[in-house]
């Protein structure tokens, strides 16, 4: 049965995500009042990296469970981490743990124990900051991921199967991705193929706030349609992650999420990078 093999520091996964940093990703949110799309999507991610470095700590130390690597396109394409990690491609999850750019204070909404919330100040690690600018030239930053899945596998053949999160709001401006993400998720271990998350941020007005269908008769427009044609089913353990987060899934369910809460796309990023046997 695929998706079933163990992570161990002997035998890591891989996390790599593909970020639109285009123009129009400095739009607000589409359900989040005064955010910026960039914005809304560098916390997802920051927030996505600590809960990696947290769920890979151990008494000694972090863990090389995972490798990890964020991927910026629009202006140009290449590597997005900042500070230390600037130029990196893959990463191991530990050096994450050691290198972030700088730690903020940020409020967190907590029970105050009276039935009511305060607001608590928490440390916020940052890896990864927002920019907006260009084009959208999404085939280009498919094939770099593609280049760097291949490369990882080479070395990595009894893995755990790369995931691949594709958060984007816009149509490509180099020709139609589908080929390209074929081509991704073709790629595999013998644990099984690549997965691909596609979250897309619809500026369509017709665009209705969808997590995980079975089927695109609802999308809103052909560039959704070609997103969710493109995304994998969710594997069987991811399932019962997004059941955990009351999620009810169609038999045919895919990684792909349509203009949802930022909180959605979190609990999205959570159930794409939750593997089943960590050891």
């Amino acid at each position: 049965m695929p998706y079933t093999a163990e992570i161990s520091r002997s035998n890591p996964t891989c996390f790599l995500f593909l970020i639109d940093q285009s123009g129009s990703m400095a739009d607000v949110f589409p359900t989040e009042g005064a955010k910026r799309k960039a914005d809304g999507v560098a916390d997802a991610i920051n927030k996505l990296l600590q809960t990696l470095v947290i769920r890979c700590a151990k008494e000694e130390g972090v863990r090389d469970y995972f490798h990890v690597g964020v991927i910026g396109y629009g202006a140009s394409v290449g590597p997005a981490f900042g500070g230390a990690l600037s130029g990196k491609e893959l990463v191991p999850i530990s050096e994450i743990a050691n290198s972030p750019v700088r730690v903020e204070e940020r409020a967190k909404k907590v029970d105050d124990g009276a039935g009511g919330l305060v607001d608590q100040n928490v440390r916020f690690p940052i890896w990864f900051d927002a920019t907006t600018g260009g084009g959208t030239p999404m085939c280009q930053a498919l094939s770099q991921g593609k280049r760097i899945l291949q490369q990882w596998l080479g070395q990595h053949s009894g893995s755990f199967p790369p995931v691949v999160i594709h958060i984007t709001d816009g149509e490509s401006t180099d020709g139609d991705p589908s080929q390209a993400m074929r081509e991704v998720t073709s790629l595999s271990s013998n644990d099984g193929n690549v997965l691909l998350f596609n979250l897309h941020l619809s500026s369509n007005p017709s665009a209705v706030s969808t997590a995980f269908p079975d089927s695109s008769s609802q999308l809103p427009d052909q560039f959704a349609r070609t997103l969710f044609d493109s995304a994998s089913l969710l594997t069987p353990f991811m399932r019962t992650v997004a059941a955990e987060h009351g999620f009810r899934l169609g038999e045919g369910a895919k990684c792909f999420v349509l203009n949802a809460e930022l909180v959605l796309v979190i609990q999205a990023l959570d159930i794409g990078t939750r593997p089943s046997n960590l050891r």
